[in-house]
């Protein structure tokens, strides 16, 4: 009888870990709303604002993947509202960050840290955010679920070759189900040179810009997963997988490559830390790649040579 007690117990046990392991949410994601530029407001509607999103991104079950606990994606968004036109209608910029852990390390990469200028949507507090991916129904939840899904195909990206596609297309028909609405950010014309929800994922989709995407992979699981245990070899895997983006730039699929310039934003500063400490020749060539893909940013690059 003890045993049978005990075998109850252990299977018990069993269900429950199972089934926070098959229930845990994709996301860990950091929330914050501010509101300092609104005067006069009811302050109350942007704690709850700010919860109802933190809950609507933490605990909607995005995918048909497990995930443990110790898996979830590490993002954070950051709104920050300037008008309010009524009782329930705002706009702002919403900013979207997603970091990746390096195996074997404590280290958080960005792999993403991009502004949205073109954020309208209507909040009633206290009326559940509803999301369908198949229907448009109202701009907050679309743009916070094309969001969940354009994070998790970036951190898919970085762990297998193209291997956001599934979820890139998840948000390529929120936005397509959203080409009708009055809010701004949904189609090719809004916003300027193309910096939109509608041009990230038609570029991260296009054939055109599948070496961006080839360079995430490359670079983090042949280069920054082996920095701790082979950095000269890591390092050299690193200088290899950024020619994969200087094709794509002298390609120049469009006249603005938005997703090309995303990526080199989210790793300016980390590219000169690791090539700081190469070897004579390899800072050379790589500051000639960097510099003629993003010109922009040439006298941070000029830092990798000038650091002995």
């Amino acid at each position: 009888m003890r045993l049978n007690k005990l075998l109850k117990y252990f299977f018990l046990i069993i269900l429950i870990y199972g089934a926070e392991v098959l229930y845990s949410q994709e996301l860990n994601c950091n929330v914050q709303v501010s509101a300092q530029k609104i005067q006069g407001s009811n302050r109350q509607v942007f704690e709850s604002m700010q919860r109802d999103i933190y809950e609507f991104m933490n605990n909607t079950v995005w995918t048909n993947h497990v995930f443990s606990y110790a898996e979830r994606i590490e993002c954070s968004i950051i709104i920050n509202l300037t008008d309010q036109f009524s009782a329930d209608e705002f706009r702002g910029t919403i900013q979207v960050q997603l970091k990746r852990p390096i195996f074997n390390t404590t280290y958080n990469s960005t792999m993403l840290n991009f502004m949205d200028n073109n954020f309208q949507f209507r909040y009633v507090e206290f009326q559940p955010l509803e999301f369908d991916p198949n229907s448009y129904r109202s701009s907050l939840v679309s743009v916070l679920g094309y969001y969940a899904y354009m994070i998790i195909g970036f951190d898919y990206d970085s762990f297998s070759t193209l291997g956001g596609t599934e979820f890139f297309q998840v948000a390529e028909k929120i936005v397509t189900n959203a080409q009708n609405a009055s809010e701004p950010g949904w189609k090719p014309y809004d916003g300027s040179r193309n910096k939109n929800r509608y041009w990230l994922v038609k570029n991260t989709l296009d054939k055109e810009y599948e070496g961006v995407r080839r360079f995430i992979h490359e670079y983090n699981i042949n280069g920054l997963d082996k920095m701790e245990s082979r950095t000269t070899e890591a390092r050299t895997s690193i200088a290899e997988s950024l020619k994969l983006l200087l094709e794509v730039y002298r390609a120049k699929p469009d006249p603005y490559m938005y997703l090309l310039q995303v990526i080199l934003e989210s790793k300016t500063d980390e590219l000169v830390n690791i090539f700081s400490e190469a070897f004579p020749e390899e800072k050379s060539r790589v500051m000639q790649i960097l510099i003629e893909i993003d010109p922009g940013n040439k006298s941070k690059y000029e830092k990798i040579t000038a650091a002995k």
